[in-house]
């Protein structure tokens, strides 16, 4: 059982680097939360976001996976006064759950659903568990969006509008029918386990439609202009560039440098034309799941074959990287977050973005009560 949870685990980490690491029985978890809440009394139940920030903070428990993961947890650290400095976490939730990590990072359709679910691969917290919420706490930023090359839109714009138009008509219905997108993704190759696959289905809906201020979104794909500006600041002061060219790029760039809400505009009023590329294909962050669910349901549903494209999904993983493969013009389009694009683009891409498919951010810490 242990070695399947480690391989499970792994499996389902959110970036793309795979590690392979054991997870604990869910019994012995549950009995070892209730043992530490016992030990650290009842205050701490009653604790303040704040508070447990400030005392993860100063123990040095608090945990994030890095590679561009950790600008909304250094924006939290700054917020209450402490160092923005992290611990490293593994691809899995062991650290949170043999407590050598306190304040955890999860992303609320992925890690926090194995954190809480008792499914195969599960650590089965349950309620045993609460979350602080970048969205709740002012410095979430933007996540999966689609791009492509500012080259690529300037000569295929009917394309790119088509596209966007069939894929957002995907994630439309992917939302409405979580069950049946999640079985659509398993039959495509899943990367996790049906269980799983149907709670990230469910989990991806709400950031698709809800934005940062809890409000209800109904326009797929919107640019939201004050939550990619907080984006932006957030990413000029969090983003550390080793090359003085592209710092100094980085600290200039405007919302325009980085989207053009055009295309996404036409595409929404089906204002567009024959495709001028007609065989087309886009790179995801990471293998098949919900993660990226309505392109997979655009295509099973013939949403592409409509516009007249056809579409080639191509799965990340591994030294795969969408901004990289989009920019070479390995693939057509991408999935990529905003801060990835900023940080492309600083560093000499000519990347932009076309349609903003997660509204909130889906990092949280996630503790044990």
């Amino acid at each position: 059982m242990k070695k399947t949870k480690k391989a499970i685990a792994a499996i389902l980490a959110l970036t793309m680097v795979m590690a392979g690491l054991t997870a604990c029985n869910s019994s012995d978890k549950k009995e070892s939360s209730s043992s530490a809440s016992s030990a650290s009394g009842s205050s701490s139940a009653n604790m303040t976001n704040e508070e447990r920030i400030v005392a993860a903070a100063k123990e040095g428990k608090v945990g994030n996976w890095g590679l561009g993961n950790e600008y909304e947890i250094q924006a939290l650290l700054t917020k209450y006064g402490q160092s923005t400095d992290y611990l490293s976490q593994s691809f899995d939730m062991d650290g949170f759950d043999d407590d050598s990590i306190t304040l955890a990072s999860a992303m609320t359709y992925n890690e926090l659903g194995l954190v809480v679910n008792d499914y195969e691969g599960g650590y089965g917290y349950g309620d045993k568990v609460g979350t602080i919420d970048m969205n709740d706490e002012g410095v979430a930023m933007l996540e999966d969006n689609i791009f492509c090359t500012k080259e690529f839109a300037e000569k295929n714009p009917n394309t790119v509008k088509a596209f966007i138009s069939a894929s957002l008509k995907g994630w439309q219905y992917a939302c409405e029918h979580t069950d049946e997108a999640a079985q659509i993704v398993f039959e495509a190759g899943s990367s996790v386990s049906s269980d799983h696959q149907a709670y990230m289905a469910a989990e991806v809906a709400k950031v698709v439609t809800t934005d940062t201020k809890g409000g209800a979104v109904s326009d797929y794909g919107n640019m939201d202009e004050e939550a990619m500006q907080q984006t932006l600041d957030l990413a000029k002061q969090y983003i550390k560039l080793d090359d003085s060219s592209a710092a100094d790029k980085l600290s200039s760039m405007t919302l325009d440098d980085v989207r053009d809400t055009s295309y996404w505009e036409a595409a929404k009023n089906g204002d567009f034309g024959t495709p001028e590329k007609t065989d087309v294909s886009i790179q995801l962050k990471w293998l098949p799941q919900c993660q990226f669910m309505g392109y997979y349901v655009a295509a099973a549903k013939g949403y592409y074959d409509e516009v007249g494209l056809n579409v080639n999904i191509v799965p990340g993983g591994g030294d795969i990287g969408e901004t990289t493969a989009v920019n070479n013009g390995t693939v057509d389009f991408g999935v990529t977050w905003v801060s990835n694009l900023i940080s492309a683009d600083a560093g000499g891409m000519d990347l932009l973005e076309i349609a903003q498919v997660y509204q909130r951010s889906a990092i949280v810490l996630v503790y044990k009560k």
